[in-house]
C-alpha cells in the first residue's frame, strides 16, 4: 500500500502523507517520502511543491515502537536516510510549501521546517521539537533549520524546553507563517505554492541555495557526528525507558 500520495496538475505537484492515525516516520514511508520528492524535484513539469498529511496529524515523528528492537546500526542506517531526506527538501531547487494539517511533532517538525513556507491549521494541532521531554537529543541538521526559522533565541527556547507549541504560539515564534481555518488550509497553500512557483525557476533556485548555504554547510559538517551521540542518548537506559512508555501507534 502507497503510504505517499502524489498528484500534479497545472505544474503544481500535491503530496500528502497517509499512514495510520498519526502519520508515523518508518524507513519504508522515508524511502517512498525521497524517491517521490527526488522526482518531483527534477521534473521539469513541476514548478512547486505542496507536502501535508491526513487527518489530525501532519507527522507525529518517528514509528518508537516499531523502533525499538532496532539495532544501534540499523537505527543509525535509518537516522542517515531520515536525515538526508529533509536535506534534500531544505535544497529542494523548486519551492516547497507545507500544509500542517494537525500535530507536527518531533520528526513532523524537522520535515515542515525543511519546507519554504508553513501554513497551519487555526485548530487543536501541535508543533514542537520534543525530543528533550523523553531524554533524546536532536540531529545538528534540524536545529541548523530551526535556527535559520526562528532566530538563536527562540530556537534554543524551542529546542530546551521541548514544549508542544499551539498555532498561536507557534506563529509568535516564526515556527510557521501564517494561519488558516481547517477548511481553507488547503486551498490557502495551494494558492501560496502557485505564487512561489510562477517565480523565475532559475532565479528561485540560485536565491534558495544562496540563502541556505550555511545551513547545508552546517549539516555537512556536523550532520553524521550528531546522529551517532543521537544514538548514543536514545539507547541509554534512561532513554530507552521514556521510550517504552510512548504508546501512541501508526
Amino acid at each position: 500500500m502507497a503510504h505517499v500520495h502524489v498528484s500534479i496538475a497545472d505544474k503544481f505537484a500535491e503530496v500528502r502523507l497517509e499512514h495510520g492515525k498519526v502519520n508515523a516516520l518508518n524507513e519504508g514511508i522515508v524511502d517512498e517520502l525521497s524517491a517521490r520528492l527526488s522526482r518531483l524535484a527534477r521534473d521539469p513539469g513541476v514548478r512547486s511543491i505542496l507536502l501535508t498529511g491526513t487527518g489530525a496529524f501532519f507527522s507525529f515523528g518517528f514509528d518508537i515502537p516499531g523502533f525499538l528492537d532496532h539495532s544501534r546500526e540499523a537505527f543509525l542506517a535509518y537516522l542517515r536516510k531520515f536525515a538526508a531526506l529533509y536535506r534534500d527538501l531544505f535544497a529542494c531547487p523548486k519551492p516547497v510549501v507545507a500544509a500542517l494539517n494537525g500535530h507536527a511533532v518531533a520528526g513532523g517538525c524537522m520535515l515542515a521546517l525543511a519546507c519554504d513556507a508553513r501554513l497551519m491549521s487555526a485548530g487543536k494541532g501541535k508543533i514542537a521539537l520534543n525530543e528533550i521531554a523523553f531524554g533524546s537529543s536532536l540531529f545538528a541538521g534540524s536545529v541548523a533549520m530551526l535556527r535559520s526559522c526562528v532566530g538563536e533565541r527562540n530556537a534554543e527556547r524551542i529546542a530546551l524546553s521541548g514544549k508542544m507549541y499551539t498555532p498561536d504560539e507557534a506563529l509568535a515564534l516564526g515556527l510557521v507563517d501564517r494561519l488558516v481555518p481547517q477548511t481553507e488550509l488547503l486551498p490557502a497553500a495551494r494558492e501560496v505554492a502557485r505564487e512561489h512557483g510562477a517565480k523565475d525557476p532559475d532565479a528561485y533556485r540560485s536565491v534558495k541555495m544562496l540563502l541556505r548555504a550555511p545551513v547545508l554547510e552546517e549539516m555537512a559538517r556536523r550532520e553524521d557526528e550528531s546522529l551517532r551521540e543521537f544514538v548514543e542518548i536514545w539507547y541509554s537506559e534512561r532513554t530507552r525507558e521514556n521510550l517504552r512508555k510512548i504508546e501512541i501507534r501508526s
